[in-house]
């Protein structure tokens, strides 16, 4: 099982509207973030200019260094849906996890001293009848949640139809190490030429 969020760079018009409801639905104090927008350009010269707009949130990645790194067992894997939390009650706040993500999602509540991230909603998504609030927020439709492994899921659909239509616009995050990112990025040359997390 692999849940995760697929997300259409062709269609994402950067409005922020993910990262507004990532933080009411979970509560996220004013400056954190578990969801950013970044904008990727403008590059070219004019009239032929470039952008997109990159959300960037935790990459749910197969082997996730967050995990190897952490003392306490507090971030882990989880074994029936496959995506990356954290234990609250067992994370003291050493910031390992942090320094080990190579996509640099993962903040500290200085409230709590506990480190969060995005959970992909797993209290609405656990169960297998949610979606995120990302994925229902987002206005232009450019965001996806399945089970790449569920060939009928959402997120392996949009996969399938954007390779159908070219084989070259289907992206993940660069992979610094071992880490195998599972959200995938759909951005086609007709839009922009792909640059990854800059």
């Amino acid at each position: 099982m692999k849940r995760c969020l697929v997300i259409d760079l062709d269609r994402c018009s950067g409005c922020d509207s993910c990262v507004v409801a990532c933080k009411h639905e979970n509560g996220i104090d004013l400056g954190n973030y578990w969801n950013r927008v970044v904008p990727v350009g403008p590059t070219g010269t004019f009239p032929d200019i470039e952008q997109y707009w990159l959300p960037v949130q935790c990459q749910q990645c197969e082997n996730p260094q967050c995990v190897h790194v952490c003392p306490t067992g507090a971030s882990y894997r989880d074994e029936k849906t496959g995506v990356v939390l954290v234990d609250k009650d067992k994370c003291i706040g050493c910031q390992y996890c942090m320094m080990a993500c190579p996509y640099g999602v993962r903040i500290l509540n200085k409230k709590t001293n506990v480190v969060e991230k995005c959970t992909l909603c797993s209290h609405l998504t656990a169960d297998g009848s949610g979606i995120p609030a990302c994925v229902h927020n987002c206005c232009c439709g450019a965001r996806y949640y399945g089970d790449l492994d569920d060939p009928e899921s959402d997120a392996s659909k949009a996969v399938a139809a954007a390779l159908a239509k070219d084989s070259e616009s289907v992206h993940h995050l660069p992979d610094p190490g071992d880490s195998h990112p599972a959200t995938v990025y759909i951005l086609s040359k007709k839009t922009a030429e792909w640059k990854g997390l800059v």
